[in-house]
């Protein structure tokens, strides 16, 4: 039965009693059958650590993301904070980028250039997703190759936002785009890599 079929009002004064009271208990479940979904949500507020995981299953912390409320509920404004003392420079294409360094590959950030909201929602993460941006060069290559792009794909979790690694070819963002408040980077404009093909193989804000 659904709650309303068990909330019915009945004229009869027993009966009555008895919808009443299971009524009560019914709502009482439904509300605690909601409570995990609630409790377990990702907490959006604060200071969080971004965490780089690498494909040996090895982390870094190597900078900060913030939350506080945005301009109306759901929304949430973001501000993403590098620790530049765990990155390491590197001069590419006439150009000097923060990177993770490793033998096996080097992951370089690549700051969005154009103005942006700095909001996300809890389900709509687009925006934070486009704030960490990176592009991947081997260790003998020289200069960066813009199409070797990369973007994660956050998913909440109860403890953190778990970021999945997707292919994006940067030179879609070496114009303006038409539209400052659509980001660029869509479904159509992502594809998947096969898993451990990226040495960053995932973040965490948490």
């Amino acid at each position: 039965m659904t709650p309303r079929t068990l909330c019915s009002l009945s004229t009869f004064g027993s009966a009555l009693a008895v919808r009443a009271a299971v009524c009560v208990a019914t709502w009482s479940v439904v509300g605690a059958a909601l409570l995990p979904t609630v409790a377990n949500a990702f907490d959006f507020s604060g200071d969080k650590r971004l965490v780089a995981v690498f494909r040996d299953g090895s982390t870094q912390a190597f900078g900060q993301v913030s939350f506080s409320p945005g301009p109306q509920a759901p929304q949430v404004a973001f501000k993403v904070k590098l620790n530049t003392a765990v990155l390491q420079d590197f001069f590419l294409s006439m150009r000097e980028f923060k990177c993770l360094p490793a033998t096996a590959e080097i992951t370089c950030v690549v700051p969005y250039p154009y103005a942006q909201p700095g909001i996300v929602t809890p389900t709509d993460l687009a925006w934070l997703e486009h704030n960490l941006l990176f592009l991947f060069k081997q260790p003998s290559d020289f200069g960066a190759k813009l199409w070797n792009g990369v973007i994660f794909r956050f998913t909440p979790t109860p403890n953190a936002l778990v970021g999945t690694p997707e292919a994006v070819d940067l030179n879609l963002i070496s114009a303006p785009p038409d539209d400052f408040t659509h980001p660029p980077f869509g479904a159509m404009e992502r594809s998947s890599y096969s898993p451990g093909a990226r040495w960053l193989s995932g973040l965490r804000i948490e």
